[in-house]
This record gives C-alpha cells, sequence and structure tokens, in this order.
C-alpha cells in the first residue's frame, strides 16, 4: 500500500502541534478535516526563518488543520539565501493545486524569490518577515530604521563551518540563549521560550549579507503582512514601510517577533483571510 506524501505531512504536522501546544499550556483540535473539505481549499504550506524550526508553526498549523487547510511545513535548510530558495522552488513542485505561501522572518526572503514565476501561489503572507526587492540584504534591511536590539556582538554564538579537509568555509550563527527570550519571545511562557531557543537551528553568518536578486513575488502575487508591534529583531517601522512597497493587507497586533507562538489566533486570521481572497 502507498502512501500518500501530503498524509504523511499532516500526520507528523499534527503530532507535532500536539507536542508544540503542550508546551504553550495548550491541547490539539480533535476533530480533523474531512478529505473533501481539504481538497477544496489551498494547501498552506508555512517557512521558518532563522534560528527556529517548524515546531514554531505548530500552534497556527493546529488551528489551520481544524479550519479544513493541508498544511505543509517546509523545513527551511538555513545553508545561503540562493541555496534556500532553491529548495523551496523544488519543494513547491512536489505541492499540487494552489498554494497560500506563508514566511516567518528570514523565511521572507525565501519566499518572496521561490514563488516568482510559480502559478500555483496564489498568495504570499508575511509574519513578522523581511520582503525584499533587488539589491536588498538581511543586514541593510534590519539596520533600515531603528529599534532592533539584535546586536552581533552581544547576542550571537559563533560556529565555524569546515569542509573536508578542515578549511573553513562560513560560520553558522545561533542567538545567545541568554538573549533569546528578551529578543525574540517577550510575553511568551518561560518554558516554551526556552525550549524554543534550545531547538533553534543556525543561519549562515553569509546568508546575513547574501544579496536578494531575483523579481520579487511580490509583484504579480497579492500579499498579506502580520506586524507585530513588539519585535525587537526586525522593527515594526521597517515591516511597515516594507509591506508597504509591497503593496500588502497589514494586519498590527501588539506581539514580538515569534507572533506565530504568541499570537496563533491573530496570525491564523490573516492566512485564512489571503486564502479565502486568492
Amino acid at each position: 500500500m502507498r502512501i500518500s506524501r501530503n498524509i504523511l505531512r499532516t500526520t507528523a504536522v499534527a503530532g507535532l502541534a500536539a507536542v508544540t501546544l503542550a508546551a504553550c499550556g495548550g491541547t490539539a483540535s480533535e476533530a480533523r478535516p474531512s478529505r473533501a473539505e481539504a481538497t477544496a481549499k489551498p494547501t498552506v504550506v508555512l517557512v521558518h526563518g532563522a534560528w527556529a524550526d517548524g515546531s514554531s508553526w505548530a500552534p497556527v498549523a493546529d488551528r489551520l488543520q481544524g479550519a479544513g487547510f493541508t498544511v505543509d511545513i517546509e523545513p527551511n535548510p538555513l545553508r545561503g539565501l540562493a541555496s534556500d530558495v532553491r529548495y523551496l522552488k523544488d519543494y513547491l513542485a512536489s505541492v499540487a493545486g494552489p498554494v497560500v505561501l506563508v514566511g516567518h522572518s528570514y523565511g521572507g526572503m525565501v519566499i518572496t524569490a521561490a514563488a516568482t514565476g510559480n502559478a500555483n501561489v496564489k498568495a504570499l503572507v508575511y509574519v513578522n518577515a523581511y520582503i525584499p526587492q533587488q539589491g536588498d540584504t538581511i543586514e541593510k534591511l534590519t539596520a533600515a530604521q531603528p529599534g532592533s536590539a539584535l546586536d552581533p556582538k552581544k547576542s550571537i554564538d559563533a560556529v565555524p563551518i569546515r569542509d573536508a579537509s578542515g578549511k573553513d568555509i562560513d560560520v553558522d550563527v545561533y542567538v545567545k540563549r541568554a538573549e533569546f527570550a528578551r529578543l525574540f519571545a517577550a510575553g511568551i511562557p518561560a518554558g516554551t521560550a526556552a525550549a524554543l531557543a534550545a531547538s533553534q537551528r543556525p543561519l549562515t553568518l553569509s546568508s546575513l549579507t547574501e544579496p536578494f536578486t531575483a523579481v520579487p513575488a511580490w509583484t504579480t502575487i497579492p500579499s498579506w503582512a502580520f506586524i507585530g508591534s513588539a519585535d525587537r529583531v526586525l522593527p515594526p517601522n521597517e515591516q511597515q514601510v516594507m509591506a508597504g512597497r509591497a503593496h500588502a493587507h497589514v494586519v498590527r497586533g501588539p506581539a514580538p517577533h515569534l507572533s506565530m507562538v504568541s499570537s496563533p489566533t491573530a496570525v491564523t486570521a490573516v492566512i485564512s483571510d489571503a486564502a479565502r481572497q486568492r
């Protein structure tokens, strides 16, 4: 018997949601959509950002599945912008039918390039995310407006990346655990923030200065943006500037950088709105 990839994905995400929601003091929905309900809606593909993994999307994934959506959480490699874009492009090629593509933080850089030219992607949703245009970098956009408390000298730990011969080829950067909650998770329960800090996946240092070179997908695909007004990583004012030039439908909320963990109901509402108006 052959088991479909989407069934495997949905099962895995459901289990992941239950674990993460338990850590947040919640419970996963018991009712799941029927096959007919799931196929009547677009697939929602969630792309996490730097210093995170797919579990950061679990509270949102649970709510979307409860509302009848098929949900895929793409395992963003975080190995460099061009490389991560190629991976997501290939990943999207395996998803049949219409897609609502959602990116958090650095994931916004990735979805903005990967969706270009993909007719199945009907809407882009940016959650406390970078919305780049050609020539932009993570470093440039983070510093474009005052307000970011992410200080590379104080907030980051570095681990060299070496090839098989021992030659240094890049550096992996992590957020210091002592800084993680203050920067990313203000207002999130301490135990949940500690678990997120412990499970973070690193970004390559070179990713911070790698320029965005693609034609931005938001030039042809409708966009939505959720802006967390308590974000200490990517200044809310810069998020507003980026959303404005992308002509995105903007929703603001009193959330930190990890808004999908602190305010999953509000973030889910924005994604659902994008799905309805595609």
